[in-house]
């Protein structure tokens, strides 16, 4: 993954077998990171960025990466933002100190959401049999980030390489993402 944006921050997770491991498509878990859903006004923006080390995105369905730190565009005024697990406490510092009694929210997500790779030629392929967004790099360069549905499941889409990407759902759906996932896989294996 050391060709990957964000490799030093969105890594398989070591304790984990990989999900799914073919020759043109692989899955593998994401460690734990601390995740914020973070959301403010455009005054207190580069405030935020500077607090947590990355410049925070504000063209649409873009992202930020810095050594350990990601910032996603989730909306106008909403962002996530990915650091390692131990620096959960940092981020809540340097946000509260730089914004003080500016309005905004930080609220801590990292026990919602779970991750993982998609990786392989055959990466997006796979997650067009049930995302119905163009994936091309065309479309969906690397750095691309978006909220959209797999088959019913409401999940994130992060293009992190040329054949890379990062889904993201909420863990009550991640078994389901995963399974599916697997099985679309096995049956490409098959065709």
């Amino acid at each position: 993954m050391s060709d990957l944006l964000a490799s030093d921050l969105v890594t398989p997770d070591a304790g984990e077998a990989p999900l799914l491991g073919l020759a043109s498509v692989s899955i593998l878990k994401v460690a734990p990171l601390t995740r914020f859903s973070f959301r403010a006004r455009t005054a207190s923006v580069k405030k935020a960025g500077a607090a947590v080390g990355i410049p925070l995105p504000i063209k649409p369905l873009t992202s930020e990466t810095a050594t350990k730190r990601a910032a996603l565009w989730m909306g106008p005024d909403e962002w996530t933002l990915l650091a390692p697990e131990e620096d959960l406490q940092a981020v809540v510092t340097g946000i509260g100190s730089k914004l003080g009694s500016e309005p905004h929210a930080l609220v801590d997500v990292s026990d919602r959401s779970e991750a993982v790779i998609v990786t392989g030629e055959k990466a997006a392929w796979l997650l067009n049999t049930g995302i119905f967004v163009d994936l091309s790099q065309e479309a969906f360069p690397v750095g691309t980030v978006t909220r959209t549905v797999f088959h019913k499941a409401p999940v994130m889409i992060w293009r992190i390489g040329p054949d890379a990407f990062v889904v993201e759902a909420w863990g009550s759906f991640m078994d389901y993402v995963a399974g599916l996932l697997i099985q679309c896989a096995q049956e490409l294996e098959a065709a």
